[in-house]
């Protein structure tokens, strides 16, 4: 039925037979996509609701006036069930950045198309919204409070409620209350298209082109930054998203002022809000429809909201609670271990050889500490170790060692983040001195402590010549 009313509407716009039919890969929601073959080439579209492909068709046409890299839609069916439009191919952004995703190192290649893609997206906000009659839009026109209630509840229902997790409803209600007075200050007369990330993005020519934009509405310009860079499965490294959010921003500015802390400080609520919604979708296209490409999705979203978590929500002391404990649930923890960065720490004496890594690894970095100013040489500091008052204003008031532990930290810093970025186990960091006693054992506990202040994550860390074991616990 689906195919033959295609082919009658292709008949009816071109005056001639497609020569073949086949149908693509299906997206998240109910609309089937056919390839119909012919002269010319296009691609055919079904849609269970008239008013949501309305609102593609409206959008589509006001979009291409502007300038905007969407797809011509060439007709469609008097019902609003069905249309052509223009086919770009078979290269998702997604697809193109595999290999990166894959391994966390993006490549400059990879790097071109992901700068051209957020660039533009401050013209499809702006320039796309001028003239724009927002009464098009479905399900809402603008985001509003009921939008965002609707996307909370959501993630409540769809998938909080179905971990088995109890909570109280009234204090949650409360916090989201809490987070729709936040989301929606500052609101602006821009679009909104709301779920603006990779899988929604084709590339032909090596140039991006914007697809799927039917649930775009009046609405800030948080939630597509936020919705394309923490995309559950992108796994973009935080430098990369670094580098885009600049990109973004300095295309932005040629439409509106930006203050840069202002727009972090109010992301960062849009973020959480995103990835809410996104495990809302999840829970119900994953578990309720049985979907597995979405039930897949779940981890990748749930270390998402776990990193989020890091840096703490504060205004929301009771979702902050709930989604602590959500993220320690055993069948999320299971498989976040597997993919949870422990960082083993030792203090040595040269004398006595370098520790193994018992990991079996081999890699990480070992310190040399002898040439900073041995508090060992002198006969007062002999009864003490690194840990003790005494040696530490020795070596503090010194200052050698506290540039030394900078530069440390510098490095060993940048290697926790690409070792959790892409989902690494385990890392050694070794500091040697003569004895095993007073400088290194001061620099492996200052470093750990540094590291789980800093990261959250576990670390062992061992004073081997001094018998002294210490474990801090990871804080995510």
């Amino acid at each position: 039925m689906v195919t033959e009313e295609l082919c009658r509407l292709y008949s009816l716009l071109f005056g001639s037979s497609a020569t073949d039919i086949t149908e693509l890969p299906s997206s998240g929601s109910n609309r089937r996509y056919f390839r119909l073959s012919g002269n010319p080439g296009v691609v055919g579209v079904s849609g269970t609701s008239p008013e949501e492909n309305k609102a593609f068709l409206y959008m589509a046409s006001h979009f291409k006036e502007k300038g905007i890299p969407v797809p011509k839609v060439y007709g469609r069916s008097d019902d609003y069930l069905y249309y052509l439009q223009e086919d770009l191919g078979d290269t998702l952004l997604f697809d193109a950045l595999e290999k990166g995703r894959r391994s966390c190192v993006f490549d400059e290649n990879e790097r071109c198309l992901l700068r051209k893609t957020i660039s533009l997206l401050p013209e499809i906000q702006f320039r796309g919204a001028e003239g724009l009659d927002f009464n098009q839009c479905y399900p809402q026109p603008a985001f509003n409070e009921r939008s965002i209630l609707w996307d909370l509840n959501y993630f409540k229902y769809c998938f909080l409620k179905a971990t088995g997790m109890d909570f109280k409803e009234d204090a949650l209600e409360d916090d989201f209350k809490k987070m729709c007075n936040v989301l929606l200050r500052g609101n602006t007369n821009t679009f909104m298209y709301r779920d603006f990330q990779s899988r929604n993005v084709m590339i032909k020519d090596n140039e991006p082109w914007f697809i799927d934009f039917q649930g775009g509405r009046k609405g800030p310009v948080y939630y597509d930054v936020a919705s394309f860079l923490w995309q559950a499965k992108a796994n973009y490294p935080e430098g990369l998203r670094n580098e885009l959010l600049n990109v973004y921003m300095e295309s932005l500015a040629q439409y509106t002022t930006v203050e840069r802390d202002g727009f972090m400080e109010q992301l960062r609520h849009f973020v959480l809000f995103r990835t809410l919604q996104v495990l809302g979708a999840y829970g119900f296209r994953g578990y309720f429809e049985k979907k597995p490409h979405f039930i897949q999705s779940v981890p990748f979203a749930i270390d998402n909201l776990r990193q989020l978590l890091r840096s703490g929500y504060p205004e929301y002391p009771y979702l902050q609670q709930v989604l602590r404990e959500l993220v320690r649930l055993k069948q999320f923890s299971d498989d976040i271990k597997k993919r949870t960065l422990e960082v083993r720490i030792m203090s040595f004496a040269y004398k006595k050889g370098i520790p193994n890594d018992p990991s079996g690894n081999g890699g990480g970095f070992v310190f040399d500490c002898r040439a900073i100013n041995n508090p060992g040489k002198y006969e007062r500091y002999n009864h003490f170790t690194g840990l003790d008052e005494p040696v530490i204003s020795f070596l503090e008031e010194d200052g050698e060692i506290t540039e030394f532990l900078d530069h440390v930290y510098t490095i060993v810093d940048a290697s926790v983040q690409r070792y959790m970025d892409r989902g690494f186990s385990n890392l050694m960091i070794c500091f040697g001195c003569t004895g095993g006693q007073h400088r290194s054992v001061y620099s492996a506990q200052r470093l750990a402590e540094h590291l789980n202040s800093k990261f959250g994550i576990k670390i062992d860390l061992v004073h081997r010549e001094q018998n002294i074991e210490q474990q801090f616990d990871s804080t995510l």
